[in-house]
């Protein structure tokens, strides 16, 4: 699995000295957007394509009203925030990528801004800024671009599974924020799938590339930490927070989702512990690799050195040598030096130095 390293978002930049409000410059007066209306009670459903102009006057008089929003221009947000009455900070933030996972609370409506991390393809993950912004019998969510997380939800409003299309529109976010934690699981699995592969070329022959590549799912965890962290605060403000907008019976389902927020929090940890260690297995099995190659050098080196130096006293050719005449000087050293070899291999054995 080829596993990349996640750069974070860079926001719109916005002039300095602008009024706090301002939109940031780069958005667009005009993009495409989609724009999708779902409006649900218990016996209805209703759901259509919009334009950005067909968004004002699309308050529910009965039922949820959830505007899915996918992207987003100046117009889009100028007709959210005229048919909503949503504050400028607001959109301000909604139109600024990169924002840290939060929970404001306006009195009328709430603000949440989470981050979305998915897989995409070729096993890459994805990261994304999905604002959400709840009122009494209505549900505004916007995300940056195609592809989500929330299609089992929209499946299971279609089909009138479950408990959603009874509840109100707080039991609406919190399916979406499920969501959005369940996904934070898939992104795990796929990067201990990947954490499981460097373990095998680590415990095999590991070769550079296997370095970098704990690197890389070092520094993908770190990502995944700090967006995870903030999501636990968040979720935690919703849950305690004292508002109508939340009901009570939504309010143990939010717990729901704390509890499975820590436990993506638990499994980020141990996937760090397990990276360190695996990046310390990595240091600790290439050190062995050079010391056995060290060893097989010492030991070679070791046992020519006795022959180089009896070949060195026979290859000074003086004349008055006594082995120099002898008929079978020539091949008793090559005896004495084979005997030699042989018995420091053998002196080495018994040390258990080979």
């Amino acid at each position: 699995m080829a596993l990349r390293f996640l750069k974070p978002v860079r926001g719109r930049a916005r002039k300095a000295g602008t009024p706090p409000g301002t939109l940031p410059e780069g958005l667009p007066e005009a993009g495409e957007v989609s724009i999708r209306l779902i409006a649900y009670s218990h016996e209805k459903l209703a759901e259509r394509e919009l334009p950005p102009e067909g968004i004002r006057g699309t308050r529910p008089q009965e039922g949820v009203l959830w505007l899915d929003i996918i992207g987003h221009d100046r117009r889009t947000l100028a007709a959210c925030g005229e048919a909503f009455g949503l504050h400028p900070l607001l959109l301000e933030d909604i139109a600024t990528p990169g924002q840290r996972p939060k929970l404001e609370d306006y009195g009328d409506f709430l603000f949440l801004v989470l981050s979305m991390l998915k897989v995409g393809q070729e096993d890459e993950v994805e990261e994304e800024q999905v604002s959400f912004v709840l009122g009494p019998s209505w549900l505004i969510s916007v995300q940056e671009r195609e592809g989500d997380v929330f299609e089992p939800v929209r499946e299971r409003i279609r089909a009138g599974k479950g408990r959603i299309r009874g509840e109100g529109a707080d039991y609406l976010l919190y399916s979406l924020v499920d969501a959005v934690v369940d996904g934070y699981f898939l992104v795990l699995e796929s990067l201990g799938e990947g954490l499981e592969g460097l373990e095998e070329e680590v415990l095999g022959a590991p070769v550079p590339e296997t370095a970098a590549g704990i690197h890389r799912l070092k520094r993908e965890l770190l990502f995944v930490r700090k967006g995870v962290w903030p999501l636990r605060e968040t979720i935690g403000g919703l849950l305690r927070l004292e508002s109508p907008l939340i009901s009570n019976d939504t309010r143990p389902f939010l717990r729901d989702v704390y509890d499975h927020t820590i436990q993506v929090i638990d499994t980020v940890e141990t996937l760090r512990d397990m990276v360190t260690g695996l990046l310390d297995i990595y240091l600790t099995s290439v050190s062995n690799r050079m010391n056995e190659v060290m060893k097989v050098l010492t030991v070679i080196a070791t046992l020519f050195m006795p022959l180089t130096f009896i070949a060195g006293i026979y290859g000074m050719n003086f004349q008055y040598m006594p082995e120099l005449s002898w008929r079978w000087g020539y091949f008793g050293v090559l005896g004495l030096m084979a005997l030699l070899a042989l018995g420091m291999l053998v002196y080495f054995r018994r040390k258990r130095w080979l």
